[in-house]
């Protein structure tokens, strides 16, 4: 019944995840990119903020791991990553730009092994990292009528897909000491002060542009409230149940989702380059993990041939 419970809220964050593409592009009808980043997570720092007052835990930051952690994961997983994302997402659609974020844990490893003295960037790694490239490569298929626009959305995705890798990299060894709650409430304060003051910045990005229809209310309150908090409260309970391997396939579930939403919501079509781009990446991904892989599956078959089923 666990297992069932677990492979449930993995399908939900999945589909949670995937529908904010689609929300994203509701969204960006009529509010600037960066501006609409920023408001989603003003709302989802001072929603996380009040369930740390409630629960009573420790709020502030203390030790170095704690600031680390905060300043560069709030910098680039919430800052610099929606910022490219949203902005992104002008030019491409919600069903591209999920399947090209598929990137994420095919350079993390690669970045890893690059800045860490005692990893060594293998030959599987490397085979990996040339199928996701090729994959964007395919995707990107500029449309001769609108070059300069298909190129740079991809672009812009994958700046943000390489913000999270790069975050990733660096928060992987720090151990905050804030509870879990505090240290995602941070997170996204910091991020938001980061697109807040790239809308000051930015030409194009002042709030002054926006329109607050209902469906773009509609949008920042999905975000921000069931993508934004729900979504990342949800992650981190299915990530000690799963481990960092098996949460990795959650990118490409999620275009599926993005994909559906992208179609019944918005009539989004998906092209044959796009499908053939996905499976590169997928393909890279498992090229640069496959050891990794083959050793998890070896222990769970292990594990299950001491505790199968018993009759007691």
């Amino acid at each position: 019944m666990s297992r069932y419970r677990t492979t449930g809220r993995f399908l939900l964050l999945c589909a949670v995840w995937g529908t904010a593409f689609m929300a994203t592009d509701v969204g960006l009808a009529d509010l600037p990119a960066v501006p609409f980043a920023a408001v989603r997570f003003d709302i989802a720092a001072a929603l996380l903020f009040a369930a740390v007052f409630v629960s009573d835990a420790d709020v502030y930051p203390r030790t170095m791991d704690d600031f680390v952690y905060v300043l560069v994961g709030g910098t680039l997983t919430i800052g610099a990553h929606h910022a490219f994302l949203f902005t992104g997402q002008q030019y491409v659609t919600g069903g591209v730009a999920a399947v090209l974020l598929g990137l994420v844990p095919v350079v993390t490893p690669a970045l890893t092994r690059l800045v860490a003295t005692d990893e060594q960037l293998t030959a599987a790694t490397a085979v990996g990292v040339m199928l996701g490239f090729a994959g964007v490569v395919i995707i990107a298929n500029p449309d001769p009528t609108n070059i300069a626009d298909s190129v740079l959305g991809v672009s812009l995705v994958l700046a943000s897909a390489f913000a999270f890798a790069v975050a990733a990299v660096v928060t992987h060894s720090r151990s905050p000491s804030l509870p879990f709650l505090s240290t995602q409430a941070w997170l996204m304060v910091t991020g938001a002060v980061v697109l807040h003051v790239a809308v000051l910045v930015l030409p194009g990005q002042s709030f002054a542009a926006a329109t607050w229809t209902p469906s773009a209310l509609g949008a920042l309150t999905y975000l921000s409230v069931v993508a934004g908090v729900g979504g990342f409260l949800l992650y981190f309970r299915l990530l000690d149940d799963l481990g960092p391997i098996e949460m990795s396939f959650i990118e490409y579930v999620i275009p599926v989702f993005a994909a559906l939403a992208g179609w019944l919501v918005l009539g989004q079509e998906i092209t044959p380059a796009t499908v053939v781009g996905f499976a590169f990446i997928l393909s890279g991904f498992l090229a640069s993990k496959w050891r990794a892989l083959r050793l998890r599956s070896v222990v769970v078959t292990t594990i299950s041939s001491f505790t199968g089923p018993r009759d007691d």
